[in-house]
């Protein structure tokens, strides 16, 4: 049985990383960056397989969305609930990955990710925005239309899980790495 102090930490510790990905979220939301480049996925993934109390991973994609759509121009709320549970997927996502070793679960779970978001986002935009005839054909304009985006954002949360992972061995691994290069 762990002791209440060491618990205590722990959870200190996964407080300051979900308030730390919180504000970097947020920052990459707001500042100017390329259109579906934006590392709230990746960091859900990061939070779901780091965190000692996963459950927290659910809070860092929902609280960094909800905070920066407080300075960016409002959506339908209903697209908004929409892409609200399509960001929550990816803390589940990075749970489950708790499962395997390796970069695999990560990577395999970060393109499925991007690509549940890309169906689900694009479709609440055809079914609520009222831009697409509410056809076949319109519900195919609108994946046409957004298509430009999926590689981006493919590739962006793909980036910032790299990120993100790679800063954290960094971390873990740079003691020993100094006294190895010294």
């Amino acid at each position: 049985m762990q002791q209440p102090e060491k618990t205590r930490s722990e959870l200190w510790m996964d407080l300051a990383l979900v308030a730390f990905l919180i504000g970097f979220d947020v920052t990459a939301r707001v500042l100017p960056h390329a259109a579906g480049v934006w590392p709230v996925a990746a960091s859900a993934i990061f939070a779901g397989r780091i965190l000692r109390y996963p459950v927290l991973a659910v809070v860092v994609p929902l609280a960094a969305v909800m905070l920066s759509n407080l300075a960016l121009p409002g959506e339908d709320w209903r697209v908004s609930l929409v892409v609200y549970g399509a960001v929550v997927l990816p803390a589940i996502l990075g749970m489950l990955a708790r499962r395997w070793r390796g970069a695999l679960p990560v990577i395999a779970g970060t393109i499925a990710n991007s690509l549940i978001f890309f169906a689900l986002t694009n479709f609440a935009v055809w079914a609520f925005n009222g831009m697409y005839p509410m056809t076949f054909q319109g519900l195919a304009q609108c994946y046409v239309a957004a298509l430009p985006f999926l590689d981006r954002t493919v590739f962006g949360d793909l980036f910032w899980v790299a990120v993100l992972f790679g800063g954290a061995w960094l971390v873990q691994h740079a003691p020993a790495l100094m006294r190895r290069s010294s």
